[in-house]
């Protein structure tokens, strides 16, 4: 015959890890909710620019062919660095299809593509469409990067840093930063199009065709 004891002291051991197991049921239902409605919500936010990812796919080649066009939404308008007077700005702030290049002096292939970048700019920027080349050397004053570009002959554009690397970490944070150069396309509505690790010639005309496409895509 069993003891009473036993058996009651069986039964709460049951009960309890039956409630335990319908707790952890219900806080994955919790999460896996939370997970629907956040993918949900960027979903929405970035359809016109995941529109233009799945329509570059044929065109990420030659000079670009490793450019990555976006499989998964993903907003990147918190993104944040300084301009030339060491005023805040982010993606949200800029309108229009942007390039957004991260860099460095002692980066040697950042010094190859800059000149790239500065045609780019030269030829497509203006209201529509803008490179945002962002320096992270660590220096206390920005003097000895902007040298640099004076140097190898940028004049087209804008100055912008981050000497604290925050929106390199950012962005690796999000698995879009590896090393230097990483440069994203970000569409109008603030979300990633496509990202590429390293550097290209972006004045190339397979580059000129995949922008092209990429502001096409969103009008």
């Amino acid at each position: 015959m069993k003891n009473s004891t036993t058996t009651g002291n069986f039964g709460l051991r049951k009960a309890l890890v039956a409630g335990l197991a319908g707790l952890i049921v219900g806080l994955g239902g919790i999460y896996i909710y939370q997970t629907q409605v956040a993918t949900g919500s960027a979903a929405n936010a970035c359809q016109s620019s995941m529109a233009a990812a799945e329509q570059l796919k044929p065109f990420a080649t030659g000079e670009v062919a490793a450019f990555l066009p976006a499989q998964k939404p993903l907003v990147v308008s918190d993104l944040t660095f300084n301009t030339q007077d060491g005023a805040p700005l982010s993606m949200a702030d800029i309108n229009g299809t942007k390039l957004m290049n991260i860099w460095a002096t002692w980066c040697a292939p950042c010094r190859k593509e800059m000149p790239h970048l500065d045609r780019l700019q030269a030829e497509m920027g203006g209201d529509d469409f803008n490179v945002i080349a962002v320096n992270v050397d660590r220096n206390d004053t920005d003097d000895k990067q902007i040298a640099f570009l004076e140097e190898i002959g940028v004049s087209h554009l804008a100055y912008y840093s981050d000497n604290s690397m925050k929106v390199f970490n950012d962005l690796r944070a999000k698995a879009r930063a590896m090393g230097l150069p990483t440069t994203i396309m970000v569409g109008q509505d603030g979300c990633e199009i496509g990202s590429m690790y390293g550097p290209a010639d972006w004045a190339s005309p397979e580059a000129l065709e995949l922008v092209n496409r990429a502001m096409a895509a969103q009008e």
